[in-house]
Formats: structure tokens, sequence, C-alpha cells
């Protein structure tokens, strides 16, 4: 390959040229300045839980709403976080007038250290939620240049041709945003965020009910949702029915306890220092990322008179007299309960008889490492509870009863709903359509919805991706590099030298190694080296004096042998190295 076909391989998918070919080369009217119509575009959370990107498009400009990640799994070896890839409004980003984030969880917040500098828009937060952003961007080198403007609980504002409006609700951080989007004559759209009503969040207000139904009364045009608990009948519960729950079940473990919970639960962390409190322990933060989240609460005058330990004075308390507050509760193999389990950790350290709680939910995905974690505090005779048998943890998201609630508050033309996989939407769509929604659509990330002027309707198709954290740089998720990783992971790879002089003898034996493989001390790596020996002298003469022919005849006659004897198709390389 040529170092232009090298570039131009690595060069960005444009964006483009993969749109609906339907458009036939004509210019779309919703890209027309001119437009007075209202469009919806997801690049990110519309089809999957997670990794939240929206756009909204009216008179030629782009509203983003939220901006956020996603985590790889074991099929994603090296990979950590994913974002949405960009590319479409990237290549727009003239026409992007600014980013609102609904809240500071990381599948809303998450991208913006990795994408803000294609984007390089101004971004719209309230307090708690700005606090989190800039903690955040501490780790760029770029983090001061990002124009944040803090937005007050309720607030209303515009972002070029948009109007906006907060409006505040509840879910599992503090300072959860409803957006009200209206932009010229079409009808306000009620962009939800995650929700769900709690009438005793314990950190924060109450939703505010009364500025839904006056909403509905005004006349919505359409609700853009959440549908992660779609198929859960009733409500998610209560954050107060938590604490009285942990402080009871804590009250009954005599050693060391260890509490595992989402960090960003600011109200969790409240609840676990009046557990503590209630039953004579001291409150411990373990994990990197619970600090960062109890300084912006503090910045924001959340957890007022709380006072955690730290890590280091937590090692020095007996057993009964310390709550352990760790992050790691989706086994994540950094997060603080992972160290502690593999005896990594400096400070703290868990034995036979101390008792871990999980006081949070398995995201989906995370099964396989929750299950070694807790199999890990098993085995060492710890005990472990968990959410499945015990109430001790409650949803950010509304249940059904919720979500039924909500319509009869709003009363949308439109429901078109988002953040869940395609059985949630489609679930949410049929609830939405029984509440008496006219207009309910299943959309997916690239699909562009015009929602005013009426019916709603699927208008084009835009490039949709997603980018992976590959140590230091994001690559498409499909990269060659990546592609390979997995294929080593799986099956393993072969690398064969051999020597040979100008005619395409061989000059001595061929030499290997079988990484994932064969063990060194084989005999089938004899038997392969002695293929690939048989395969050259095989050739005809002309074949042997080109060095890529012989590479190739060799990786395909041993990847032939290993699958025939092994069932594997491991990366085979083999190298020529010519004599004079």
């Amino acid at each position: 390959m040529t170092k232009k076909q090298k570039k131009n391989a690595a060069a960005p998918v444009n964006g483009a040229a993969l749109k609906s070919a339907a458009r036939n080369g004509v210019v779309t009217d919703y890209l027309d300045p001119d437009d007075e119509g209202l469009y919806f575009l997801p690049l990110g959370g519309a089809g999957e839980i997670g990794m939240n990107l929206n756009l909204y498009r009216h008179k030629g400009q782009w509203l983003m709403v939220d901006c956020g990640v996603t985590f790889g799994d074991d099929s994603m070896p090296g990979i950590e976080v994913i974002t949405p890839d960009p590319t479409f409004i990237v290549e727009h980003v003239d026409e992007l007038c600014g980013l609102i984030l609904t809240h500071a969880h990381e599948d809303h917040l998450g991208a913006v250290p990795y994408l803000w500098k294609r984007l390089r828009c101004p971004i719209y937060a309230t307090p708690f939620t700005a606090s989190v952003l800039r903690r955040k961007l501490e780790d760029t080198d770029f983090g001061k240049q990002v124009p944040v403007t803090v937005v007050p609980l309720s607030g209303t504002f515009e972002v070029g041709p948009f109007e906006i409006e907060l409006i505040t609700l509840t879910h599992s951080i503090p300072e959860p945003n409803a957006l009200v989007i209206r932009a010229g004559e079409a009808g306000p759209v009620v962009h939800t965020g995650d929700w769900k009503f709690d009438p005793d969040p314990l950190v924060g207000p109450t939703s505010d009910e009364a500025r839904l139904r006056d909403l509905g009364e005004e006349g919505v045009l359409a609700m853009i949702g959440d549908s992660t608990n779609v198929f859960r009948e009733g409500e998610a519960g209560s954050e107060a029915d938590v604490r009285r729950n942990l402080i009871e079940m804590v009250g009954r473990f005599k050693n060391r306890v260890a509490v595992a919970c989402f960090a960003s639960n600011v109200a969790r962390l409240e609840t676990m220092a009046k557990v503590a409190e209630a039953n004579g322990r001291h409150p411990a933060l373990i994990g990197r990322s619970l600090w960062r989240m109890n300084s912006a609460a503090k910045e924001n005058g959340y957890l007022k008179g709380i006072e955690f330990l730290s890590e280091h004075d937590a090692g020095f308390l007996p057993r009964d007299k310390v709550l352990l507050i760790c992050t790691g509760s989706q086994g994540e193999p950094r997060a603080a309960l992972s160290r502690i389990v593999g005896d990594s950790h400096p400070h703290i350290t868990l034995e036979g008889g101390d008792t871990v709680i999980f006081s949070s939910r398995v995201i989906p995905g995370n099964e396989k490492s929750i299950a070694r974690v807790q199999n890990a505090l098993i085995r060492r005779g710890i005990e472990v509870v968990t959410a499945k048998n015990d109430d001790i943890h409650v949803s950010g998201h509304p249940a059904r009863g919720e979500l039924v609630r909500m319509y009869q508050h709003v009363r949308p033309q439109i429901a078109i709903p988002v953040h869940g996989e395609s059985r949630h939407l489609i679930e949410h769509a049929r609830l939405a359509r029984d509440c008496q929604v006219p207009e309910a659509l299943v959309v997916a990330n690239g699909d562009v919805i015009r929602l005013y002027p009426g019916p709603a309707e699927r208008v084009d198709e835009v490039y949709n991706g997603r980018l992976a954290l590959d140590g230091k740089r994001l690559v498409r998720l499909g990269d060659p590099v990546l592609r390979d990783r997995h294929r080593l992971m799986h099956s393993g790879a072969v690398t064969l030298t051999l020597v040979l002089d100008k005619a395409g003898r061989l000059r001595s034996d061929p030499v290997g190694s079988f990484h994932g493989v064969l063990e060194v001390d084989d005999p089938a790596c004899d038997d392969i080296l002695d293929l690939a020996a048989d395969t050259v002298e095989a050739m005809q003469s002309g074949a042997r004096r080109d060095d890529a022919s012989v590479a190739e005849a060799v990786r395909i006659a041993v990847r032939r042998a290993l699958n025939e004897e092994l069932g594997r198709k491991p990366v085979t390389d083999v190298h020529v190295v010519r004599l004079n």
C-alpha cells in the first residue's frame, strides 16, 4: 500500500457520502438555512442504553443535547470507552450553535472530553453538572478553552434560533432536567433526559409536575423520552426507602462492611453517611471518582455537614467501626473494590466474616465482570448482598406507571422513545399509543425525523457509528487494528520467518512463534515449520523469486493446517528474508 493509500484508509468517514441514496445528490430541505421546520436526529442512544447524542435542526442551525459514552466489554480487548461518531455534525460544525447537558451521568456528558475539540461549541449546564464537567476537563489539554455557561434550575435561555426552558425532575444524580425546546412556529418539544418521579429524593427538589401539567395545557408538539424501564410495572421507588432498608441491614453485621455504589448517586452517598451514623460507624470514601463527586456536590450545596474519612484513615479503624463506600459496583478492573479483592489496594483489605453490599443495578454487559468480583469475595468467606435479594437500590428511570403519568401531564402529539434497546423503544411506542398519543415513532441512530410541519416522519438517514478510545486515540469501532486485536484474543498469532537465497532456495530451517496457539515444545510446532519448508520447495522456481508470493503461499498452507488440526485460524504473518 502506498503512503497516499494508507493516508486515505485512515481518513475519517465522509458522512455526507454515506447518507441515504434516496437523496440523489439533491440538498434535502432540512439543510436549507431558510427552512422553518423542526427536525430531530439521534446519533447515539436510540436502539441502545447509553452513549446519548441528540441533535435538533431549525433555520440552518443544529442544537446538540447530551454527548455521552458507553463502555467496552470482554469482546473489545483494550477498549474501555466508546463514543458516538460525530462525523455528520463535524461536517456541519459551523452550524452547531451549542450543546446542552441534561445531567452529569457519563452516558450524557462523558464524551465531551474526547469530542469537544471536533465540535468547539458552547456548552450549557446547571451548576452541579458544570462542576462535574469541569473536573473531567481538567484531565485534558484544552479544558480552559471550553466555554461553559451555567444555567440555574428552571432557567430559560436562548441558543441560536432555539428557546430553551429547564424543568427540574428527579433521577439518581442531582439536577436532572427535562428540556423544553421551542423553535419558530413549531409547538414546544419536551426532551426528558433521564428521570423518574421520586416523592422523596433526599437530595435536591422533587419533580416539577405542575410545570409539566401547564405545558400539557399549552399544547406540546413532541416528547422525546427515556425508555429504560418500560417493561417494569408500577413505579421505580424512592431513595428514602433505600435509606431505611440499609440502616436496618448494616445494623445486622458485626465486622467490616463495604458498600459498592455508583459514584454519581449523591443521594446514595448521603444515605451511606446516615447509615454509618445510625450504626456507630464512620463512613469512608474509597475510590477517586467518589471523591470527585463529593467535591462537586459540596461545591453546589449538597452533602452539607457530611464528612468522609480517607481510605488511609479508614484502614486504622476497628472492623466494626467503619463503613467503606467503594467504587467498582460493575466489576471495573481498576476500581477500588476490584483492587481490594486483588490485594492491590494500598490501604484497604477485606477478610472472612466481612460483608460487601452491592447497592446498585447490573448494567447490561457487565454481568461477567461483576460475577468475577462477587465470586472472589465469596471464596474468601465474605458475605455478598445484592439488590436481587434485598431492597437496597432503586432505579433512576421511570417504570410504566410513571411513564403513563408523564403522558397524562404532557399530552404530546408525537412520542419518540429513546434511551433503550429496540425492544424497549417498540414497547414504549406501544405504551404511548395506549396513552392516546396520536403519533409514536420508533427511530434509530442516524434517522432524521421531521417533527414540524407534520405529520412526523423520517425524511433522511445520515452516517452514524461508534468511536473507541484506543489508548490515547479515537478510532472507528471497525478499525482494522481493533479487528486484529479481537482475532488475536480468540485465535492467537503465528509468525514465521523464512531465509531464502536469490533463487528462492531455503538457506536455513524456518523459525516461528505460536503465541496463544501452541506450546513452544509442542511437536506440532515442528510439523508446521516442516510444512512451511515443503511449501516453499514445492513452488515453481519463478514464484519463489517473489517474496509476496512465497509469504502468501506459506500463510495459506499454515492456516489451513492449523484449522484442520486445531479448529483455529490464527492471525498468521510470514516474513521472507532474502540473502544476496
